[in-house]
């Protein structure tokens, strides 16, 4: 019984560490993928002067993805009927020109800032709408939603690593008479070990196979797509591979590698 009971405490906390490891990267998917419809929605617009290319303005800097041209149409319709003939082509003429332009990805507030003072430096560019202030809003709750979230995965995988190491001890010391018996015959350290390492890959896999396969139903499930889709995410919640292959190598490393840790530092019994 209390042998089971070592069992399931090491493999509750592996499956805490993975399934925080895996939700953190759902996150991670989620946050770029809106990240991604953020910089595909998010414009500025410019004023200039004289007509510019789109080469010209992307040589700019170099964030700038593309640009093109906003027709005047709508606004010189509403004067249309007021004007006729020549004073009509003469506010054709005069009238700025209009550019839409797009960013390579969604900029921080100071690189929004930085670009727009090179955009005003252009001889001919007299403005430049870059929305800050609701960009500077989404920016940070996003900021913020990624601190958090990465504070939370860090905290709990040194709980658990923590709890993970306190149960090899456990189960180290439950061993150590068997375990100075044969070294006093000269059995080698992997050895005189073994049960312990059996016991960190057997709990390794076990772990591994129950966060994966609750990852697995919860794709079926699809609950958690149409709450993303909902709001305009795409984002992979888990896939075998490479999610599963990744939570199952990293599973049996801090396994092993808490094991090795545990090993080295085991002092014989004179």
């Amino acid at each position: 019984m209390k042998s089971l009971k070592n069992h399931l405490s090491l493999i509750i906390a592996l499956a805490t560490i993975l399934f925080t490891l895996q939700t953190f990267t759902i996150v991670e998917r989620s946050v770029s993928s809106y990240e991604t419809r953020l910089k595909n929605d998010y414009s500025l617009i410019i004023v200039a002067n004289t007509a510019l290319d789109a080469k010209e303005i992307a040589g700019i800097d170099s964030v700038i993805a593309a640009s093109e041209p906003i027709s005047p149409d709508r606004i010189l319709s509403e004067f249309k009927e007021e004007l006729h003939g020549t004073n009509f082509e003469l506010l054709k003429t005069t009238l700025p020109k209009f550019y839409r332009v797009t960013l390579k990805h969604f900029p921080t507030p100071d690189e929004l800032k930085a670009l727009s003072g090179r955009l005003l430096k252009h001889p001919t560019i007299t403005r430049v709408e870059d929305f800050a202030e609701n960009h500077d809003l989404v920016y940070k709750l996003l900021f913020l939603f990624k601190k958090v979230i990465t504070l939370f995965a860090v905290s709990i995988f040194a709980v658990t690593a923590l709890l993970i190491v306190k149960e090899l001890r456990i189960w180290q010391f439950q061993h150590s008479e068997r375990m100075n018996i044969m070294a006093l015959f000269g059995a080698p350290v992997w050895l005189r070990s073994a049960v312990l390492y059996r016991l960190a890959i057997v709990d390794a896999f076990v772990a591994a196979l129950l966060v994966n396969g609750t990852f697995f139903a919860v794709v079926q499930n699809g609950w958690v797509d149409a709450q993303l889709n909902a709001i305009g995410i795409s984002a992979d919640i888990y896939q075998i591979n490479p999610d599963g292959l990744i939570l199952s190598a990293l599973a049996l490393g801090i396994s092993v590698l808490l094991a090795t840790l545990i090993v080295m530092g085991h002092k014989e019994e004179a």
